[in-house]
Order: C-alpha cells, then structure tokens, then sequence
C-alpha cells in the first residue's frame, strides 16, 4: 500500500523560508510525475509546482522565483523549497504523485498525501 506523507509545514514571518518534504513509501516501482499543491481556506485546490520524471519542473506564476521543486528518485522523496514566503502562500499543502507498484505495472495510479499546514504572518 503506497503512502506520501508531508512534512515542513509551520508558521513563519512574511520573508522567510521554509522546506517541505514528501516521502512515498509502499510497494513502488516507480514515480512519475510529483507535483504540490495547496488549498487556502474558502479557496480552491491549485496546483503550486510540478517535476515529470527526467523532465523539468513548473511553477504557478504566483511562487514563480520564490519556490523551487525538486525530487530524489533514488529514495522516493519530493521536496518543495519556498523562499520569501508572503502571508498569501498560506495554506494547507498537498503532495501528488503518479505510481507504479508491483501489483500491476502496465498502469500507475495517483495518491495524495494528507496536506501540511504552511501559514505566513505579515
């Protein structure tokens, strides 16, 4: 059974940094794509960064030069660094991931992970 768990969240001060993590664990072949999002209350989901396997990474315009994806295949991590972080990047973030596992490896399937709470104060 695959799991992704999210870590790194917190409450920070307007400029200031924080670094998320995803870890997948289960009965992986392989990840695809991995991707953050987030979810800022009264709003909906958006997709915030995301990085193919072997390809390169976009961003929403909004954390353009400010946030940095990045993923360690070799231990089935994803990473989401956020630099200058603005009181409107507050939000419960989300890690995605399309897997391969040994159960039927023609397909891969998408999982969530439970969300970690970023919140930034002015």
């Amino acid at each position: 059974q695959v799991q992704l768990v999210e870590s790194g969240g917190g409450l920070v001060q307007a400029g200031e940094t924080l670094r998320l993590s995803c870890a997948a664990s289960g009965n992986i072949i392989s990840i695809n794509d991995m991707a953050w999002y987030r979810q800022a209350p009264g709003k909906q989901r958006e997709l915030v960064a995301a990085i193919p396997f072997g390809g390169s990474p976009t961003y929403a315009d909004s954390v353009k030069g400010r946030f940095t994806i990045s993923r360690d295949t070799a231990k089935n991590m994803g990473y989401l660094q956020m630099n200058n972080l603005k009181p409107e990047d507050t939000a419960v973030y989300y890690c995605r991931a399309e897997i391969v596992t040994d159960d039927d490896i023609r397909y891969q399937y998408e999982y969530w992970g439970r969300g970690t709470q970023v919140t930034v104060s002015s």
